[in-house]
């Protein structure tokens, strides 16, 4: 299943939704309402989070009845049921309580770590370390970024995210899976200049990363990449393109720390909650900041359009402008 938080067409209100094809959507409360779900959020916009834990016990079940969505929509609109276009994409989980975000892919530590001089720490290879990132910085599909003040070395960052839909703590990486209602694209704004003067204190990221994250298009639900996951690796090409320009390609399966381990990191000792973002961390040559800035044609700019593409999970677009006067 493919679910969003979107405006409808002629509305003005975020609506969580199910797409039904390839540019319609069916309200979820009213598509989990029509198969018979109890306990509903009583408003229909309600958070997509919300909805989460419903959806996770029966996702390959919504899933056959969406493939037979033709047949059920005639019953569907005799009781009053309807589907709308999008006017526009929110991120999917809007506002999440947390967002963790690794650093799980070993070429991308490596070649960040030797840009400034230093070398692999046996820690790294041990512990699935994050950060604490911005979630009410968040900016969904075809919206715009702006550099923050005072930075000319503002970079891109290619990213899966992991969107939990069952609260747990304490979480053995064995039942993680289970947790995660499903994934996806992650563009971890950074601005290099900024989060370079940081880390010389020791402490960050921090303003380098707290201006914006581009999430969406969509979440893709776990049974949707079931072919893809292996015990807890899972194999999903991704790629990233300046104007029109192939830059970065690589391959979830090459993350060091799996989801499953990231997920039990993050939940020692800490409670996770539906709606929650784990980021695994830039894939190796997925940022200018490893490409090297001589051989990208520079910093992104205004006017650039940065697309990150992950297989099955669709295409993120976001064009850079200039900061207003």
């Amino acid at each position: 299943m493919r679910h969003g938080t979107i405006i409808p067409e002629n509305g003005a209100t975020a609506l969580p939704a199910v797409s039904v094809d390839t540019d319609r959507f069916v309200g979820l409360h009213a598509f989990l309402s029509f198969f018979g779900s109890k306990e509903l959020p009583e408003n229909p916009a309600a958070p997509l989070e919300q909805f989460l834990p419903i959806l996770m016990p029966r996702l390959s079940e919504f899933t056959r009845k969406l493939s037979d969505w033709p047949e059920h929509e005639k019953v569907f609109q005799k009781r009053g049921g309807k589907s709308f276009r999008a006017q526009k994409l929110l991120p999917p989980i809007i506002r999440p309580s947390t967002f963790r975000d690794f650093y799980a892919f070993e070429q991308h530590v490596r070649t960040a770590r030797s840009r400034r001089g230093l070398d692999m720490v046996a820690a790294w290879y041990e512990i699935p370390v994050f950060y604490f990132s911005n979630p009410n910085s968040f900016i969904a599909d075809n919206e715009t970024v702006v550099a923050p003040a005072g930075s000319q070395e503002l970079d891109f960052e290619l990213e899966l995210g992991a969107v939990i839909g069952k609260r747990g703590r304490d979480i053995p990486a064995a039942k993680a899976w289970e947790h995660v209602a499903g994934f996806t694209i992650i563009n971890d704004f950074s601005a290099r200049d900024l989060q370079r003067s940081e880390i010389e204190v020791g402490l960050g990221p921090a303003k380098g990363k707290d201006f914006a994250t581009a999430v969406g298009p969509m979440l893709i639900t776990r049974d949707e990449v079931s072919d893809r996951i292996n015990g807890e690796k899972i194999s999903l090409e991704m790629r990233a393109r300046l104007n029109g320009r192939n830059l970065s390609n690589g391959n979830s399966s090459a993350l060091h720390h799996s989801f499953p381990k990231m997920i039990a990191q993050a939940s020692r000792d800490a409670d996770l909650f539906p709606g929650d973002l784990i980021g695994s961390g830039t894939i190796g040559t997925g940022c200018i900041l490893e490409l090297g800035a001589e051989n990208t044609g520079g910093w992104l700019k205004p006017d650039d359009v940065v697309e990150l593409e992950i297989e099955k999970l669709g295409v993120l677009h976001t064009r850079v402008t200039g900061r207003k006067a």
